[in-house]
């Protein structure tokens, strides 16, 4: 069974900080794409970013600048670093890693449980 755990989310002001982590644990033989979604309330998820194991970082345009996204592929674990936090950064982040159980397993994605970030005063 594969599993990704999150960690991170919280209450902070505007132009603050927070960081998420993402680690992948269980049966993995390989990890592709590992990534940050956000669902903000009445609203459909969407990419915040995403790394893939070769090739080039794709933030949202929302978050350029303000976002970074690392990988620590020695314990299958995405970072994300959130500086200058909006009111409208508010949602549930979902962090998403494409990977693939075994060798004789297609590569899947598979989904954390989410964690809360509110940006409020």
């Amino acid at each position: 069974q594969v599993q990704l755990a999150e960690s991170g989310g919280g209450l902070v002001q505007p132009g603050g900080s927070l960081r998420l982590s993402c680690t992948a644990s269980g049966s993995i033989f390989s990890i592709d794409t590992m990534g940050w979604y956000r669902q903000a309330p009445g609203k459909e998820r969407e990419l915040v970013a995403r790394a893939p194991s070769l090739g080039t970082i794709t933030y949202s345009d929302s978050v350029k600048g303000r976002f970074t996204i690392s990988r620590d592929n020695d314990k299958n674990t995405v970072l994300l670093q959130m500086n200058s936090l909006k009111p409208e950064d508010t949602a549930v982040y979902y962090c998403n890693a494409r990977m693939q159980r075994s060798a004789w397993h297609k590569y899947e994605h598979f989904w954390g449980q989410g964690t809360q970030v509110t940006v409020s005063s």
